[in-house]
């Protein structure tokens, strides 16, 4: 099996299966969203795009950030700890962020296409051995340095391959990233306990796969 690996500025030529990849914190986020009962998460590029959607659509609300914060007009910002206080069931939720989902709207020549973290990666892996592929592009989002993200690539790559793995390893990773940095203070949209919540490895047993419809990209969770 072959490995490529990507940023939101070369994931245009991703072909085959995509990983797309942000664990701080989008989708992680979004993986916590569907714990709390949402129904699907369509993913927008920019701000205007969000709220445009958000009033063509029934029983939706929009979460998200520019900068880490949430734009005046979002419901939720993109913080596990913040999500999780709230009933999202049977919402339909619009996700625009600064890296996540521009690397989704971004890889348009992906054939399949998952967003993924560290809290979903066994049942990301599981999905994507389903389908025999002979090559996988992760996309980086963060940034080619982007520890966190790189971490999970890697831990992923291990795991698809068969080699040893050393989980701590990629979760002091991840604490130690720059992004990282900003929970440490604590803020109100950046707490601290967003790092425990994006570092729970395999916590959720689906998939984050998304689909194009109509224009638009929608993720759902899938059990395997």
């Amino acid at each position: 099996m072959k490995f490529n690996y990507t940023t939101l500025e070369t994931c245009h030529t991703a072909q085959g299966v995509v990983l797309v990849i942000d664990v701080l914190r989008a989708f992680s986020t979004a993986a916590y969203a569907f714990s709390r009962g949402a129904k699907e998460i369509r993913l927008v590029s920019t701000v205007d795009e969000a709220l445009t959607l958000k009033a063509q659509v029934q029983n939706s609300k929009v979460m998200g950030e520019v900068g880490g914060l949430p734009p005046a007009g979002f419901d939720f910002g993109n913080s596990p700890t913040r999500i999780l206080e709230h009933d999202l069931t049977d919402i339909t939720l619009i996700q625009r962020t600064g890296a996540g989902t521009q690397g989704v709207v971004r890889s348009i020549n992906a054939e399949v296409m998952l967003a993924t973290s560290f809290v979903v990666a066994r049942a990301t892996m599981d999905h994507v051995l389903r389908l025999k592929p002979g090559e996988i592009t992760f996309v980086i989002t963060g940034g080619a340095d982007n520890s966190e993200d790189l971490a999970c690539a890697e831990f992923l790559e291990k795991q698809f391959t068969g080699q040893p793995v050393d989980a701590e390893e990629c979760i002091r990773r991840v604490v130690a990233s720059r992004d990282a940095f900003q929970h440490m203070s604590d803020h109100p949209q950046f707490p601290r306990s967003d790092l425990n919540y994006c570092t729970r490895i395999d916590v959720f047993d689906f998939a984050m796969p998304i689909t194009r419809k109509d224009g638009q990209l929608i993720m759902r969770a899938v059990k395997n």
